[in-house]
């Protein structure tokens, strides 16, 4: 088996001549792996690269639900084959990635006869649900500035610039682009940010956080 696949996922070394003959998948940024109502036909081992699981409502918005990077798999294709229902969300690359893909039959099996797999499954939907939960609980009781103020906190930044767009905003934290906007040009009128094309400048993190200035 691929070293690699052994590197990411040592828990399947009992097996591994069960897998033999896969090779893995690569598939570029924007690649759409799967879309809500789909039957699961396979489940992927991440090992490069990351991929972004999202609801998209009617209205055409979307909700990022959680992120698979390498070391993990995605939960609700697992539930999706184990349950024979469909995929009930969408699935796209995020970053370029390397995969290792079991066919549904395959995937199956496994689960059946390796226990090390039954122990990776059940520990990743602990984690997922864990996550979702968190995303419920802030859309519930947090209002839409201060989960703002949380995604954009934690975001990458140089100096005081931040690289994003108000549509991502919006995907991230769960509400409308128009919401956002709204949200950061109130902001800016109070001088706590400066907005520009696919930036934003925090004047102060400090400011920012503190809800009276706000």
């Amino acid at each position: 088996m691929n070293q690699k696949v052994l590197q990411c996922f040592p828990w399947m070394r009992p097996f591994e001549k069960k897998l033999e003959g896969l090779t893995p998948t690569h598939l570029p940024k924007g690649a759409q792996i799967f879309a809500e109502g789909d039957p699961c036909q396979m489940v992927a081992f991440v090992l490069e690269g990351q991929v972004r699981v999202f609801k998209l409502s009617e209205n055409g918005r979307e909700m990022s639900l959680y992120r698979i990077a390498p070391g993990d798999s995605c939960i609700l294709s697992i539930s999706s084959l184990l349950s024979n229902l469909p995929l009930a969300a969408i699935a796209k690359v995020e970053e370029p990635i390397q995969a290792l893909t079991l066919p549904s039959p395959l995937f199956a099996k496994l689960m059946k006869e390796e226990p090390a797999m039954q122990t990776f499954v059940f520990g990743l939907l602990s984690r997922r649900l864990s996550e979702v939960l968190s995303t419920v609980e802030e859309i519930a009781f947090h209002r839409v500035d201060e989960r703002m103020v949380k995604y954009l906190c934690n975001l990458p930044r140089q100096g005081k610039e931040i690289e994003t767009t108000h549509l991502k905003i919006a995907v991230e934290v769960g509400t409308s682009r128009e919401v956002v906007s709204r949200i950061l040009k109130d902001w800016e009128s109070r001088g706590l940010v400066e907005l520009g094309r696919g930036v934003i400048v925090v004047r102060d993190f400090h400011l920012l956080k503190n809800p009276f200035a706000r």
